[in-house]
């Protein structure tokens, strides 16, 4: 019985995944989403934190900073996006 013969799960995966531009394919269709996703509950986090601050300048300067963070991290994450484009223009490679 030859142990090697058998299709195995890591085949399957070398199969769907050939190179390392696959599997960052992959990857961006969920990334993605989760970053729309987290801007969305840090700008409504900050919001109530404006909200239920009264007053208070520390809490605005809390809630401020939250849609700040993530504002700017949703900003990282699509212009990464564009830097990757650009790069697969310039080297001719497909991993987007």
């Amino acid at each position: 019985m030859d142990t090697f013969s058998s299709i195995t799960a890591s085949d399957n995966i070398v199969k769907k995944f050939p190179d390392v531009g696959s599997v960052i394919t992959e990857l961006l269709k969920y990334i993605y989403p989760a970053a729309g996703l987290f801007l969305l509950v840090t700008l409504i986090m900050g919001g109530i934190t404006l909200m239920t601050a009264a007053g208070d300048a520390n809490k605005m300067k809390q809630g401020y900073g939250q849609i700040t963070a993530g504002l700017i991290g949703f900003v990282i994450i699509f212009v990464s996006y564009f830097v990757a484009q650009l790069i697969q223009v310039a080297l001719g490679i497909k991993f987007l």
